[in-house]
């Protein structure tokens, strides 16, 4: 713990839980050093526990409650577990929830519009040109999917794009996931110009695929990410992609925590707070124009 925190009158060392299940080593990391920092500064003693999803999700949640904690941290995709939200509601402890699509009322929340930001990646795309543009969507279990998803829908029907059910194909948030489905998409008869995925790993996937194909990105297939993690900026082409503030996220989870914790020591009823922050759109080499091609005599 910060030091001058720990010296400030009254701040007793808060114990917070942090759980987490989550397949994208890069968004874990990014959400480590948020996390890990801000405690540091408002004399935390985190708590972290690894959580299998499934069946065991509620059960391993009580055991971490077991070690008196003040509160608890949820990034995705344990934010939408009702068996852990609900095992949360019954320890009666200040939890909150980070990146989820929708946010249960009865923990705090902190956030971007997952809608908009999908929808402003895809219009982006369509305003440099192309107009059949694939999607990779993420892991059904969380919310923030399914969001993405209404947000690049929204768009393409704004625009006017292709809106062909082929051009949407499952992923799982997982770099296995988007070699899956970008090879799909790149297999179709008329294959899209851009592939918009849901996170930067499944993005980092469709361009491996590409690169194995003969195809040069961005000049015959623009592909973009979402989250902004390391992986965005250590493969070539380093990617266009959703900057989410995940580290700023976890601080700011924190920040909440800390604030609800203290005042219901000090015996006020303070409500969960809902926190939404900035999403940006951050270009780099991996998107341009489509590529003109000869059209057939």
């Amino acid at each position: 713990p910060n030091q001058e925190a720990r010296n400030l009158a009254g701040s007793k060392p808060i114990r917070v839980g942090f759980l987490y299940s989550n397949p994208s080593a890069a968004y874990l990391s990014e959400f480590l050093v948020g996390l890990l920092s801000q405690s540091g500064l408002n004399n935390v003693q985190l708590f972290v526990e690894k959580c299998e999803a499934g069946e065991h999700e509620a059960e391993q949640t009580r055991r971490l409650v077991e070690n008196g904690l003040d509160g608890i941290i949820l990034p995705p995709p344990l934010c939408d577990s009702e068996e852990v939200l609900a095992a949360i509601a019954e320890a009666n402890i200040p939890a909150v929830v980070v990146a989820c699509g929708l946010p249960d009322a009865r923990v705090g929340a902190v956030s971007i519009d997952d809608y908009e930001a999908a929808f402003a990646m895809t219009r982006h795309l369509v305003h440099l040109g192309h107009q059949r543009i694939g999607f990779v969507v993420g892991h059904p279990n969380q919310t923030a999917s399914a969001r993405r998803l209404e947000g690049y829908r929204a768009a393409i029907a704004e625009q006017g794009a292709d809106d062909s059910p082929e051009l949407v194909v499952q992923g799982m948030f997982t770099y296995r996931s988007g070699l899956d489905a970008a090879e799909h998409l790149l297999a179709l008869e008329e294959r899209p110009t851009a592939i918009f995925a849901s996170n930067d790993d499944m993005a980092a996937a469709c361009v491996a695929v590409a690169h194995r194909l003969g195809l040069d990105v961005p000049g015959d297939l623009t592909v973009t990410g979402f989250d902004d993690t390391a992986l965005a900026t250590t493969i070539w082409p380093e990617l266009t992609t959703v900057r989410q503030p995940i580290a700023g996220m976890a601080r700011e989870a924190v920040q909440s925590l800390v604030r609800r914790v203290r005042a219901l020591r000090e015996g006020v009823d303070a409500q969960p707070e809902q926190v939404r922050m900035d999403f940006e759109l951050v270009r780099r080499q991996s998107d341009a124009a489509p590529r003109l091609r000869p059209s057939a005599k």
